[in-house]
């Protein structure tokens, strides 16, 4: 009924992110090839997405379910996908996850220990680091003396080396 739901709810709603999801809650509550035709889809779909956080977790559960059904090859690739996009958002718990399902198909991912954060310029972690605090672009760009626009071009950049997509997000990001 949940399946159901949600189905008729990513149709209604047409985006491709609402669309990824339904076809990965159809890929875990079938088996075989349609299990698979519908983990293929769903990360098509949301690789069109700016929720990189989403096709990460979704090539994770792929993996998971490859190495379940004995595909060790094909589920390294899917788990080392995973583990490199989580591991750089900086999602921590579920990049264990993937690095050790990873070892279970004997392979040893290799550790990252950079935060997401040492991507950033000097400036931009300044910016990252007010706009965490909850100032508007206008009162970092007075701070600063820039202008609300290069403030905003800066948080474009922070976002997307970050792998987030909201200043709500920026918030909740581990201090650098």
């Amino acid at each position: 009924t949940a399946l159901e739901q949600l189905d008729m709810r990513a149709r209604a709603s047409g985006s491709r992110w609402a669309l990824g999801l339904a076809a990965r809650s159809r890929a875990l509550v079938s088996t075989g090839p349609t299990a698979e035709e519908h983990y293929h889809e769903a990360i098509e779909l949301l690789r069109a997405c700016r929720m990189t956080v989403y096709l990460a977790r979704t090539h994770l559960v792929y993996g998971e379910w490859l190495r379940r059904q004995g595909r060790r090859q094909a589920a390294r690739e899917q788990l080392r996908s995973a583990h490199e996009m989580l591991s750089d958002m900086g999602v921590e718990a579920f990049a264990a996850r993937a690095a050790r399902e990873l070892r279970a198909t004997g392979e040893h991912p290799r550790s990252r220990s950079t935060q997401p954060s040492d991507a950033l310029t000097a400036q931009e972690l300044q910016i990252a680091r007010l706009v965490a605090t909850g100032a508007t672009s206008r009162e970092v760009g007075a701070q600063l003396f820039l202008s609300p626009r290069t403030i905003e071009a800066h948080l474009r950049s922070i976002f997307r080396k970050l792998g987030i997509t909201s200043r709500r997000q920026l918030r909740d990001l581990p201090p650098p």
